[in-house]
């Protein structure tokens, strides 16, 4: 079977992993299980590489990013980060959602647990044979993981409807030695559940068509606020067509710079746009892949002499193509110690700016204040990003929005009492903002609150109806006063 590359191996994760949390009949239970699957199977994918005693590569590397791309808001890793997630693996855990999965499975006399466990078991086999075949000592592990949630199953007495998948029947190579990648035949062992969870996964195309530049524009538009933003964007890209037929009619074209320089408070949609940006930037031909790289002062600058130039050229290299977008880009600058390394990180920075001016574009990004001044203490700096982006706080109704399109996202729905109250928080949170307000932050967190307190309260109706187990009620929004 041909080697599938880190993007098909997402894509087949990412099916599975919804195709699993569609089965999932309360949104609660839901809510749990997306925010919680990607970084449960990061910490697994780590011990798995760890079981088969390999050292690590540069695939398994994109392995993990290509799992970790769900993560909105995570950078990728690079080499030594996985290399030392791998030393330090321990042992299994299972996910905090499994315990609400039996629970629900005691309460209706379902098998949504069991079922987890299979599918646990396909995706390890998968990412195990995607970086080298499947060991017997990975295979050991991946049935080490299934066996502790299968036991907790059976101490439940939720009974499966058919066999489990034997990670052994699947082993291509008996020891840690490498073989030709194959991805597992474990769809073809599927219990019957399993086979039914993944039908809508086997009839998909293996590659999605990108978006075009309309789609995106359309998505952009869509984002709630950032009307500037929306705008400089649209110029930015009538600037880059009109260069491009100035080219093809053989006039003169000025030296450009596209890196960019985003100012703002947290949670007002820098990282969004940033993505949306690099694909942008794909669609009209000024860079060739459109990806989106996030880091921080943590992804570029090591604790020691001569790390520092390595780490961010690692994080350069996984760039190129796209965008690296460098949040709170102000920490590389320490005034207060001319040693710091964050000064060599800008350094390599700017050369690779000049190298690859023509696949590489930069994205800095902080407090508006703070990178201004970031900016202009640097002359190459203040030279190679001469355009700015003002993300402006979010208005109150602008938050309950946002709010509403959470609501809509996860399943719920808010009673007129319901957003009566998220009004009037969002409002009282508006006018109390200050240096620390969050933004869209701070709404995501209220929702969360809202779906934990909703939870307790249905938790404690004898048959919930799906109206009761969608919609939000006052006191799912509103503080609880402290006694």
């Amino acid at each position: 079977m041909q080697t599938l590359t880190p993007e098909e191996l997402h894509q087949q994760y990412a099916q599975t992993v919804a195709a699993y949390g569609a089965l999932l009949p309360e949104p609660a239970l839901r809510v749990a299980f997306a925010h919680q699957v990607d970084g449960y199977f990061r910490q697994y994918l780590l011990a798995l590489w760890k079981a088969g005693g390999e050292s690590v590569e540069q695939r398994q590397v994109d392995i993990y990013n290509a799992v970790w791309s769900r993560a909105d808001s995570a950078p990728a890793a690079l080499y030594w980060e996985v290399a030392t997630g791998v030393a330090r693996a321990g042992d299994f855990c299972p996910p905090a959602f499994f315990a609400d999965l039996r629970s629900y499975d005691r309460q209706h006399a379902t098998s949504l647990s069991r079922r987890f466990a299979d599918q646990l078991t396909l995706l390890l086999l998968l990412f195990a044979s995607a970086d080298g075949g499947v060991s017997e000592e990975e295979a050991g592990y991946v049935n080490a993981c299934s066996d502790a949630l299968l036991e907790q199953c059976r101490l439940d007495g939720i009974r499966p409807d058919g066999p489990g998948v034997d990670a052994g029947d699947y082993v291509s190579h008996r020891t840690s030695g490498k073989s030709a990648p194959q991805a597992p035949a474990a769809p073809q062992k599927q219990t019957r559940e399993s086979t039914q969870d993944q039908t809508q996964t086997q009839k998909q195309p293996e590659e999605e068509p990108l978006p075009s530049l309309d789609e995106l524009l359309s998505q952009l538009d869509g984002l709630c606020g950032l009307e500037q933003v929306k705008k400089d964007v649209k110029s930015l890209i009538n600037l880059v067509k009109v260069r491009k037929l100035r080219q093809q009619a053989d006039l003169p074209v000025p030296p450009m710079s596209l890196h960019l320089v985003f100012l703002g408070n947290p949670g007002t949609g820098k990282t969004t746009v940033a993505r949306l940006l690099a694909q942008i930037y794909r669609a009209v031909g000024v860079l060739s892949k459109g990806q989106l790289v996030e880091v921080d002062r943590s992804g570029l600058v090591a604790g020691y002499v001569g790390q520092t130039a390595l780490k961010t050229q690692e994080a350069v290299q996984k760039a190129l193509g796209g965008v690296l977008f460098i949040d709170e880009a102000y920490a590389l600058v320490n005034q207060d110690s001319a040693n710091d390394f964050g000064r060599e990180a800008i350094e390599v920075l700017l050369k690779n700016m000049e190298d690859h001016r023509d696949d590489l574009i930069v994205i800095v990004a902080g407090y508006t204040d703070l990178m201004e001044k970031f900016i202009h203490a640097n002359p190459g700096l203040e030279s190679r990003f001469n355009k700015y982006f003002y993300f402006e706080d979010y208005t109150a109704p602008q938050l309950l929005e946002i709010f509403r399109s959470m609501c809509t996202r996860g399943g719920y729905t808010l009673s007129a009492g319901g957003e009566e109250a998220a009004r009037k928080l969002l409002d009282q949170l508006y006018e109390d903002r200050d240096e620390n307000f969050g933004n869209a932050r701070d709404v995501r967190n209220l929702f969360e609150k809202a779906v934990t307190r909703q939870s307790d309260r249905v938790a404690l109706l004898e048959s919930p109806t799906r109206e009761q187990l969608m919609e939000l009620l006052p006191q799912d929004i509103d503080e609880p006063e402290e006694p």
